[in-house]
């Protein structure tokens, strides 16, 4: 199992470079630049003099290569760069805003896990019920909702109609401010976690070994709880994985549209304005956020079924 762990942290590494690589590649080729953003009133184009000076203080005058290479040495310092805006480290401002994206993607995750693996379980134990109809359709409504489109509506109700709860802000982060945003991210993870639990728990209860046990003698609830739960967990704990582990670069709509302060509405600001350091920075820890969500994934995966750790 230790090998099988350090493998798997060890993979992370080079998928991070390459990552780096191509963000660094795509905002330094994309239209437009910050000294542009800045000076441009959006009826006249900026003075040249103006740019030439802002690119030379910020170091965008430098050959590709020699500012990919500056980049990457910084990575490897743990140096994320410093904002063209604000001049303050890039580290510092996504842990200003870190937190209140995991907040936000825990609460979703949390929703969804409580209500989609106990729906799915249960129209799985009753195939072509009322119950697991309803399931399944809600389920689908849930993958084809807009998540900015379900958010607003949820906002019109709650908070405009019935005057529950906050329709925007983070509140210091108070319970009644992360309820609509929470729910708003989490119904697509619910919807797949109740479609992915429904799925693996007919797949087992499918299989011969049920039958099997069955034919012991073993009575239902035991044959579930000690063979149907495990075996199906395998599933839902990947689901649950990927889901989690992208929710934070999903929450990118959600913490504009509810004004929640994330390093998803840190990327949205940092792109209007061009300011690349923030961006590249922002980006790199949405993905490594995913990755260590995978690799923690795959070492419980490990666990679970002991066959991986051979693969």
């Amino acid at each position: 199992m230790l090998r099988f762990t350090i493998r798997r942290i060890f993979q992370i590494i080079p998928t991070v470079i390459v990552v780096a690589l191509l963000i660094f590649v795509i905002f330094s080729v994309v239209p437009g630049s910050f000294a542009a953003s800045l000076f441009s009133d959006g009826k006249t184009n900026a003075d040249p003099k103006l740019i030439a000076q802002l690119n030379e203080q910020f170091g965008l005058n430098k050959p590709l290569h020699e500012r990919f290479f500056t980049y990457m040495w910084d990575l490897a310092r743990f140096d994320l760069g410093t904002s063209f805006r604000t001049r303050l480290p890039v580290i510092d401002m996504i842990n200003d805003r870190i937190w209140a994206s995991l907040k936000l993607a825990i609460a979703a995750m949390v929703f969804a896990i409580v209500i989609g693996v106990p729906l799915g379980f249960m129209a799985a134990m009753r195939p072509g019920s009322v119950l697991d109809t309803v399931t399944m359709i809600g389920a689908v409504s849930g993958l084809s909702l807009p998540q900015f489109w379900l958010g607003l509506l949820m906002m019109m109700l709650f908070a405009l109609q019935l005057n529950w709860l906050p329709s925007f802000g983070y509140g210091d982060g108070a319970f009644r401010n992360l309820v609509l945003p929470a729910m708003a991210l989490g119904v697509t993870p619910l919807a797949l976690l109740a479609r992915t639990t429904r799925a693996g728990v007919l797949d087992v209860m499918n299989a011969d070994f049920i039958r099997t046990a069955h034919a012991k003698g073993m009575s239902e609830p035991q044959v579930v709880r000690w063979h149907v739960a495990r075996n199906a967990l395998v599933l839902i704990v990947t689901t649950v994985g990927l889901q989690f582990g992208s929710l934070i670069g999903q929450a990118v709509v959600i913490e504009k549209l509810f004004a929640w302060p994330g390093i998803g509405s840190l990327l949205v600001d940092s792109v209007a304005i061009r300011d690349i350091p923030v961006v590249q920075g922002t980006i790199l820890v949405i993905v490594l956020w995913f990755l260590v969500i995978n690799t923690a994934v795959d070492l419980i995966y490990a666990a679970i079924d002991p066959r991986i750790k051979q693969g």
